[in-house]
């Protein structure tokens, strides 16, 4: 059954963006886009709505470069600006949110919360420790600001966290559950995954650590 989605837009002080919600549950998750692509990139919209299918309420919406159908991705500012008024947003319909998000929409989602905004958790899929090939400009700066639970998804194949970096850096963190995913790139395909296997896996595994934390 293909799920009920709701546009909806979320004001920014200058501007606004729209966004996509599906479900109904009190544990809300906000799931942000990477870099590269959109709120309606088909693995977006396929993690969404199996996201949604096992309980949660799911909102994803896009950065204000993707919305004017730019490459360039917004400043962190802008970016943090934007992600805080979705946050916000959802927030006036379930009890408590996870700010979720892959790649990029993941490491703002992490600021957000160093920042102090009251997430439930955070958790990242794909986290970007460093740029391609550049292992030394670590991007761990903001990872003792965050004070609660934290879900990493992991490829061992990815080109954007080395695994011995990964494991250095975020393995060892006292709030850090780690899901390793043999063979994964930093895409959604390759080493045996494909878009429909990554995202039940993320969707399975991220729902039952959320029920595993308990209520509020």
């Amino acid at each position: 059954m293909t799920a009920s989605v709701e546009t909806i837009t979320i004001p920014l002080s200058d501007s606004q963006v729209t966004g996509r919600l599906v479900g109904s549950g009190s544990d809300g998750i906000l799931l942000a886009h990477g870099a590269g692509t959109s709120q309606d990139h088909p693995f977006i919209a396929l993690l969404r709505d199996r996201l949604a299918a096992d309980g949660p309420t799911v909102l994803t919406f896009n950065y204000p470069y993707t919305e004017r159908g730019s490459k360039r991705p917004d400043t962190v500012q802008r970016l943090l600006e934007c992600h805080r008024a979705a946050a916000d947003t959802l927030a006036t319909r379930v009890d408590r949110v996870f700010l979720a998000g892959r790649s990029m929409g993941g490491r703002v989602g992490l600021y957000l919360a160093a920042d102090g905004w009251p997430a439930a958790g955070v958790i990242l899929y794909a986290y970007p420790l460093h740029p391609a090939g550049k292992p030394d400009k670590l991007r761990n700066d903001r990872f003792g600001d965050v004070t609660v639970p934290m879900l990493f998804f992991q490829g061992t194949r990815d080109a954007l966290s080395r695994m011995d970096l990964f494991e250095r850096h975020v393995t060892s963190l006292a709030t850090a559950r780690v899901e390793i995913l043999e063979g994964a790139t930093h895409s959604t395909r390759g080493g045996g995954w494909t878009d429909q296997t990554t995202a039940d896996h993320l969707a399975t595994r991220t729902t039952a650590w959320i029920r595993g934390l308990g209520p509020d």
